[in-house]
């Protein structure tokens, strides 16, 4: 009876096989330059909402195999060509072939395909969100010493500099805490992120970018904690699939004058049809800062980093595919160099500075209306930042370090119930285990003394959030709306500031949040945009258990915080033309609970002032940001954005803390067919008068404020087929400058040099 059994069921595999390979169909195609009507290669070619995707070959050829009959969508993208999106139906048995061309461009605003707003490509032109995106080909054409730095001059971004190996990016006047970074949309932000500017953008290698998204408004719907002012999502490079079998590299270093930085990275991959992998080892070695006229070379301010990363993707059907991948960033003795110029610091260092992250994601595409595709996310991530210092004239030397591991999850299901509606479900948990130490050392006699460290040693905060979005298109008119519940389980494992008796102080909270807006064509160029949406953060363990010296203070434990909350609205323009580009907005943003220092009295802890956290802050942040760009010949284009913030605690009647000044930039570049390019640019900041108490206590920033600065930058390159070189002259006019809150100054007049060589 088994044997016959056994007989039926191959029988029965074997026809669902066959039959299902004569109905399956074949798509091959070729991709053209519309202009020269060459063969276009290393074009992507997604095949949506499937796993699918390839790049074309040396002659533009692409070939899809084995697909089931039924509606797809083909989304072509190459840097310099605007993105083409291609609908077609497969009948079945029947074979297609399709032939595209793609047309050159320099005009990048609002051509761009984007994930962050919602967790999915979606052009962003026609979104009612605002995305800042640097590109491949800005990444490319100025590869970018950090990736904070990769952000300058980026429409409604401004960075903060405490460190040379820092760089704290500002969303809508927020940073830190406020602001919610991603990398390939997994969350860096964890339970020990400052409220202020701090360093941890910098763990991510510039060089194993593919782009990075800013969204420029609230993501909290989608992503939960801390997007009150924005998110950055850094994307990584991801290895593509091939027709045949290839093994793949590059090399790039890149070398800066007087000694600034030596850079270099090598990456290797193979590729087949169903399997890619990519990895790479970059080692980077950061001489001091020479700034301006007249401040010379910063020292201590240069530092060491050692980085490695691997992605393989693995294709194992049609309707089934799985990324992992693994990153590992060391940075060694990195001086915070206006501890030791301002403090009194014999050395003031971050010994090490140091991320891992390690994820696996699978993709499944199910074809029903109501699951179209599932995407399962699971990640574990350690961060580990040691702190070293010594005062001078002190025998006691000060080691301290703090261990975070977050370990996540995240379920997200798209569907397209109709040709109209279009949804995404999620569920998503994250949890952080903290350990932090410190021990200070009398250099004279060797002994040490352990005592608590900045955090409390073991405490966790644990996350889970269910969360879903929708977006309706009707003709001319997009709508969008969302909703996101967050529940909170943070846990201090000691006594702290405020309890009767000594044991875990527990918080539970939990927030409810939404957001709608509205996309309307008033002409197939022109785009009315707005938006009202909620966000939040949940107090995490640095608000809650800090206990030690931070910047300027000496900051106390308070267990008894709750969640920030905000309220946006935002209203604009966008347009796009194949010419010209340009987006308008204004934006208002409430602030309610926001979790604010106050002075503890007239007290002093080692001679630095006490401060308490509170929830006692009602404050506004408001803005306008503008940017466009124009083709006025073949080839060139003028470009320029302008951002001004107003931020204002209303509790306490005075400007908000860190507030941006007026900023922006303005360019032209050339960019020639055959590879060329040239680009002239300014990056100019206002002066920043408008101080809060906190600010006129911060000895980065002077007496008045902040001055006006304005700097001048030339960029230049040539792209063959393997190789590309790019140079750029910074600061021609040698301008001392500073971004204001920085503990460092800007470069000086200087140049640098990359080479990139692939193959």
């Amino acid at each position: 009876m088994i044997p016959l059994l056994t007989m039926r069921l191959r029988y029965s595999i074997l026809f669902f096989l066959v039959t299902n390979g004569a109905l399956a169909q074949t798509l091959t195609g070729t991709v053209l330059d519309s202009r020269t009507r060459q063969p276009l290669p290393a074009v992507s070619v997604r095949l949506i909402p499937t796993t699918k995707g390839v790049s074309t070959d040396s002659r533009g050829f692409f070939d899809f195999g084995n697909l089931p009959g039924g509606t797809y969508t083909l989304r072509f993208g190459s840097v310099g060509y605007r993105s083409v999106d291609t609908t077609l139906t497969l009948a079945p048995r029947t074979d297609y072939t399709l032939n595209v061309q793609l047309v050159p461009t320099v005009v990048q605003l609002n051509e761009q395909i984007v994930t962050t707003s919602t967790r999915s490509e979606t052009p962003a032109f026609i979104r009612p969100e605002f995305t800042t995106v640097v590109t491949p080909r800005d990444l490319r054409q100025q590869p970018p010493r950090t990736v904070p730095e990769a952000l300058l001059g980026a429409t409604g971004v401004f960075l903060q500099k405490t460190n040379h190996g820092g760089g704290s990016p500002f969303v809508r006047g927020l940073t830190g805490q406020q602001t919610l970074i991603l990398v390939d949309g997994i969350r860096l932000n964890n339970a020990t992120f400052r409220s202020g500017p701090n360093q941890y953008l910098n763990t991510i290698d510039p060089q194993s970018l593919a782009q990075i998204e800013v969204l420029r408004s609230s993501g909290s719907v989608s992503y939960g904690s801390d997007a009150i002012g924005g998110v950055v999502n850094v994307l990584t490079k991801t290895p593509q699939f091939s027709d045949a079998a290839r093994v793949t590299g590059s090399f790039f270093g890149k070398a800066a004058t007087q000694g600034m930085a030596y850079s270099g990275r090598a990456e290797l991959g193979v590729s087949s049809r169903n399997v890619a992998i990519t990895g790479a080892l970059a080692y980077r070695s950061f001489g001091d800062l020479v700034a301006g006229q007249g401040l010379g070379r910063l020292s201590p301010t240069g530092y060491n980093q050692l980085s490695g990363d691997v992605k393989a993707r693995f294709r194992f059907s049609d309707r089934l595919m799985l990324t992992t991948a693994y990153q590992h960033v060391r940075q060694d003795s990195v001086p915070v160099y206006h501890k030791v110029r301002l403090e009194n610091f014999a050395y003031n260092q971050f010994n090490p500075q140091q991320r891992q992250l390690t994820y696996a994601r699978l993709d499944g595409f199910v074809g029903r209306k109501f699951i179209q595709s599932i995407q399962l996310t699971a990640s574990w991530q350690q961060q580990i930042e040691g702190r070293q210092s010594q005062k001078n004239n002190s025998p006691t030397a000060v080691y301290e370090r703090d261990q975070t591991r977050t370990t996540g999850l995240t379920l997200l299901a798209n569907a397209e119930p109709t040709r109209h509606w279009t949804m995404q479900n999620g569920a998503e948990w994250y949890t952080d285990r903290v350990n932090s130490t410190r021990q200070d050392v009398n250099t004279q006699t060797g002994i040490g003394t352990l005592k608590r460290g900045l955090y409390p040693d073991g405490a966790t905060m644990n996350s889970l959030a269910l969360f879903s979005s929708h977006t309706v298109t009707l003709d001319r008119l997009l709508l969008t709306g969302g909703a996101r519940y967050n529940a909170f389980r943070i846990t201090i494992p000691e006594a702290t500031l405020g309890q009767s008796r000594p044991g875990n102080a527990k918080i539970s909270p939990s927030a409810l949040v939404g957001q709608v807006g509205v996309s309307f064509a008033v002409l197939p160029t022109v785009r009315v945009v707005g938006s009202v949406q909620s966000a939040f953060r949940a107090p995490n363990v640095d608000d809650l258990g800090t206990l030690g010296i931070v910047d300027f203070r000496y900051e106390l434990p308070n267990a008894s915080l709750k969640p920030e909350r905000s309220l946006t609205t935002e209203a604009g323009l966008k347009v796009r033309t194949s010419r010209f580009s340009a987006t308008l907005l204004a934006y208002n943003n409430r602030l309610t609970n926001f979790i604010s220092r106050v002075r503890s009295g007239n007290d002093s802890i080692q001679g630095y002032p006490v401060y308490l956290k509170q929830n006692s802050a009602e404050s506004i942040i408001r803005g306008v940001e503008a940017e466009a760009e124009y083709e006025f010949l073949p080839n060139w284009l003028v470009y320029g954005n302008l951002t001004y913030t107003y931020g204002q605690n209303k509790t306490v009647n005075e400007p908000f803390r860190r507030i941006p000044p007026l900023n922006g930039r303005v360019g032209v570049t050339y960019q020639a067919r055959a590879g060329w390019w040239a680009r002239a640019e300014g990056l100019y900041a206002g002066a920043q008068t408008r101080l809060a108490a906190g600010d006129v206590a911060d000895n980065r920033i002077a007496n008045g404020g902040t001055p006006a600065w304005q700097v001048l930058n030339l960029n230049g390159g040539y792209r063959w087929s393997w190789l590309t070189v790019s140079a750029e002259l910074q600061n021609l006019t040698n301008k001392a400058y500073r971004m204001h809150g920085s503990g460092v100054d800007g470069v000086g007049r200087s140049a640098w040099l990359s080479v990139l060589a692939s193959w």
